[in-house]
């Protein structure tokens, strides 16, 4: 058995490590409700871009443009979306995973397939294994405009140029506080289906936040100065809120997902306390009934 010493350096090892995950849990905590409303208050500008697209569906321009042009597809390009850090259980194997699958169901060689990486351990994981990574971006801060241009950007030229014939996204979806689901979502070639799904995702079935998430139905419109002018311009922006959900998303699964772990960790750090706490009563009730024997048996070695 070990002695006292020993014993009560890990306890106090042990409160340290629950004073830090319980930290860490409080912070994640906070973080992912933050990044909850930021999500559902985007909620009417999705729904808006959802019917404007379901709207313009109907017009033959939007069939032909480079944005939206369905082809068979013989090179594939992948957004993966990951944490920078971990302690975050399954979230980021999570995700790799459904990529990866999804890659092997394409049947497309590692040549054909190129990734853009948002987040390191996604970076990572597709560097180690042979993929090209077009692009890197951190995902240690909150969602920005900038990064969301920056990635529809670089899809849209990639896809509008031919050099992919489709453009997918995946990221984990949050469900609930103990549920985040690994998801895939097409960004180009844009549709009004793929966009209704993302706004389906970010409103609740129940609660203060339920809505009718469902768009208009198609119809003809005349559009100025002209199709071709608008449709360039609207898109993008429209292609934009699918990245941007899919990032809210993320980054309230991370939060989520640490923040669970974390308990889980403060929780198991509780249970080893009590575990020591229990073998150090023991044990120094071992010595103390040590020291009491050896103290009597002086002394009747004393009285003979």
């Amino acid at each position: 058995m070990a002695g006292l010493k020993q014993i009560k350096t890990k306890i106090v090892a042990m409160k340290k490590s629950q004073t830090v995950t319980k930290a860490m849990e409080a912070v994640s905590a906070a973080k992912m409700r933050k990044a909850q409303q930021t999500a559902l208050k985007g909620r009417a500008y999705a729904r808006a871009a959802a019917s404007t697209l379901s709207r313009l569906s109907g017009s033959r321009e939007i069939a032909a443009h480079p944005l939206s042009t369905v082809r068979s597809v013989e090179r594939a390009l992948y957004i993966v979306i990951t944490s920078d850090k971990g302690l975050a259980g399954g979230l980021n194997s999570g995700v790799l995973k459904a990529a990866a699958r999804e890659i092997k169901a394409s049947g497309l060689d590692t040549k054909d397939v190129s990734i853009i990486a948002v987040g390191r351990k996604a970076n990572d994981y597709f560097t180690a294994r042979g993929y090209r990574v077009e692009a890197f971006h951190p995902n240690n801060t909150e969602v920005s405009g900038d990064v969301v241009r920056s990635l529809v950007n670089e899809a849209a030229q990639r896809f509008a140029a031919q050099s992919v014939d489709k453009v997918f996204i995946v990221y984990q979806n949050f469900v609930s506080t103990f549920e985040q689901r690994p998801t895939l979502r097409t960004v180009f070639p844009l549709s009004a289906e793929d966009l209704r799904a993302v706004v389906e995702d970010i409103t609740p079935k129940k609660g203060a936040f339920a809505g009718d998430s469902s768009a208009p139905t198609s119809a003809v419109y005349t559009l100025e100065p002209s199709e071709a002018e608008v449709l360039n311009t609207i898109l993008p922006m429209l292609a934009s809120i699918i990245v941007y959900h899919a990032l809210l998303e993320s980054q309230a699964s991370e939060h989520s997902a640490r923040m669970v772990a974390m308990k889980s960790a403060s929780d198991k750090a509780g249970e080893k306390q009590d575990e020591l706490t229990l073998q150090f009563n023991k044990a120094r009730q071992a010595a103390i009934t040590r020291e009491v024997s050896e103290i009597t048996g002086g002394m009747e070695a004393m009285a003979l």
